[in-house]
């Protein structure tokens, strides 16, 4: 059975400080198990709902709850995935705390006034280091269980696509004779699979929750926009160990959040292509029907969580197709662009006035090429791998813009996805800026000049008509 929910596979991970290959927190002692968005974990049947209702050792006191449970994940009629369920189980994986012991707790007015602080300085720094302006129209402190109901909106739009494959493929693989009379049957499969997605994508948002510093760490906007949103909680477990004051760990990652607010609210094509590029992957999704079949026919609705293990076992993968192969590349280009800009950007904000800017970067950089969290739940939720390569390359590919071209130079790229660096500019990022480029506001301006011309050449025509009538 594979260890990953989903049947995706996650990102290779990295030791850390020279550990053994481990995370914190992993192993016999630890409570992130080798499946931590699944079931079946070390954590035993406080880990697995089912386990809990159908395995041994059940409380008969606890039967009536059991039951009620698995009626209220039956009776279930809505799209994909159960998002009640989902924000539920989120919001109790928040309530156990982290792997290192670390509980949620409510933002204090020192802690809210700490951040809407660090937003409003970090605004102030980049407005040298860019042409875009502000983009937080108020900053946030967030407890945990904030960012989970702030975000699960957006974790919506993610993965109803991914999980609307699973679902129509539930309803395709009986022949269409037999779908008329098996429609309870259907129903109850439907109900079934919301509520495993809604399980898994809970307790993964549920553990990003831990982990996660702003609205923005996995650089697509999953807070509301306008809002820069820091979690204080996230942002000092960050911050142990590095041998940086707090304030300025605060302000670099209020500086991170802040540019990715002013890239998201300035761009405004670039929210939908980003979540365009999510769904067009998606859709290249195919469903490995035969194992479907082999779990509809033996599908014992006295143990539910057999639909969970064929989930488990690698039920659908990406296809191997150009368009997939191409969906992926744009997705992966269009997300690295955007984290590769914010990572050069704010460098160039930070560097003249926090000493520790560069090993924050630095600190920062490891985290997601190691596979950090917000990938490891990207991957999981949607099957998507970022390659940490990438995020490098456009950093450097900003940067030497802004060298050649200024701040202004730069950030009129984001004009247009078409002017937008390729994957195969990423590898050659010298050649792309000393190329010309069009400017698509110059022909926007030539097209009106264009379209004013050829109105008034229309009225000219119509001149001389008149003049030859009065003649007449």
């Amino acid at each position: 059975m594979s260890d990953t929910p989903f049947g995706f596979n996650l990102p290779p991970e990295e030791p850390e400080n020279g550990g053994d290959g481990k995370k914190k927190g992993e192993g016999q002692g630890g409570q992130g198990p080798a499946n931590p968005f699944g079931f079946g974990g070390p954590g035993g049947a406080g880990d697995n709902p089912f386990a809990a209702m159908f395995g041994g050792g059940m409380n008969p006191g606890d039967l009536g709850a059991a039951f009620q449970q698995l009626g209220q994940m039956l009776s279930y009629e809505g799209g994909p995935v159960n998002w009640d369920m989902a924000k539920d189980i989120a919001r109790q994986t928040v309530a156990q705390g982290t792997a290192d012991g670390t509980k949620d707790a409510s933002v204090t007015s020192g802690e809210r006034s700490a951040v809407e602080e660090a937003v409003r300085l970090a605004d102030l720094w980049l407005d040298g280091a860019t042409s875009l302006p502000s983009g937080s129209g108020t900053a946030v402190a967030w407890s945990r269980a904030e960012w989970v109901e702030a975000t699960l909106p957006v974790w919506k739009e993610l993965v109803d696509p991914v999980a609307e494959r699973v679902g129509a493929a539930m309803g395709d693989v009986l022949p269409e004779e037999m779908q008329a009379m098996a429609g309870p049957l259907l129903g109850m499969m439907r109900s079934m699979g919301g509520a495993m997605f809604g399980t898994q994508i809970g307790q993964a948002v549920g553990v990003l929750a831990g982990e996660v510093v702003g609205s923005t760490d996995i650089g697509l906007p999953l807070g509301p926009a306008g809002k820069a949103a820091l979690l204080p909680v996230n942002v000092a477990a960050l911050g142990e160990g590095l041998g940086v004051p707090q304030d300025e760990v605060r302000l670099y990652l209020a500086l991170r959040e802040a540019a990715h607010q002013r890239l998201f609210a300035h761009v405004p094509w670039l929210r939908s292509h980003l979540f365009g590029a999510v769904e067009g992957y998606a859709r290249g999704i195919k469903v490995d029907t035969s194992k479907l079949e082999d779990v509809v026919g033996q599908l014992d609705p006295t143990h539910p969580e057999q639909l969970q293990d064929a989930l488990q076992q690698g039920m659908f993968q990406p296809e191997d197709t150009p368009e997939q192969k191409a969906a992926l590349a744009r997705l992966e280009t269009a997300l690295a662009l955007v984290e590769g800009w914010v990572d050069a950007v704010v460098h160039a904000a930070a560097a003249p006035h926090l000493p520790s800017a560069g090993a924050l970067r630095e600190t920062l950089r490891r985290r997601r090429a190691s596979g950090g969290p917000a990938e490891q739940t990207f991957a999981t939720l949607i099957g998507l791998e970022l390659r940490p390569r990438r995020l490098r390359d456009a950093s450097r590919l900003w940067a030497s813009l802004a060298d050649a071209r200024g701040p202004e130079g730069r950030d009129a790229l984001w004009e247009h996805p078409d002017m937008l660096p390729t994957a195969a500019d990423l590898d050659d990022p010298d050649g792309f800026v000393h190329r010309e480029h069009l400017d698509f506001s110059e022909i926007d301006k030539m097209l009106g000049e264009a379209a004013r011309g050829e109105k008034g050449g229309q009225g000219d025509k119509a001149e001389p008509e008149g003049e030859g009538d009065d003649e007449k």
